[in-house]
């Protein structure tokens, strides 16, 4: 079992975001039969997890430009989720779609850092955050 303190803003890392992400979502099968009328096929948090691989595609763009370090990088992180998350192979190809619309969406308008480009960084971090506070305060086991 993986353990991690309550991150906070200024120290949130990509691997206390996806753990966080990872440890408190159920599958899809392990949901009520209510909770998967609302959405078939797929679980009723399924658009936040699709926002959350668009923001570490994002991520693995803006934060290798502002000049942040990652080990691992977010796209081995989303690799990491993507084995956790999905066993459907459409469906990893959604999540890995949103990752690539995330990155690509920086990658035309940004080619050095610039104030912009570290204000989008600190609101993706802010939102991926939120995210799975609500995921997980929602769904959590």
């Amino acid at each position: 079992m993986i353990h991690l303190a309550m991150p906070s803003f200024a120290s949130l890392t990509r691997a206390a975001f996806l753990a966080a992400a990872l440890m408190c979502v159920p599958a899809a099968g392990m949901l009520s039969a209510s909770a998967q009328e609302s959405a078939p096929g797929a679980p009723p948090f399924e658009p936040e997890l699709m926002r959350l691989s668009e923001i570490f595609g994002a991520l693995h763009f803006l934060r290798p430009l502002c000049g942040e370090e990652d080990t691992p990088s977010w796209r081995d992180q989303m690799e990491d989720f993507l084995d956790a998350e999905t066993l459907d192979e459409n469906r990893r190809r959604r999540f890995i779609e949103r990752f690539n619309q995330g990155y690509r969406g920086f990658s035309v308008a940004y080619r050095e850092c610039t104030d912009a480009a570290r204000l989008a960084m600190t609101q993706y971090l802010a939102e991926g955050e939120t995210i799975i506070t609500d995921v997980t305060s929602r769904y959590g086991r």
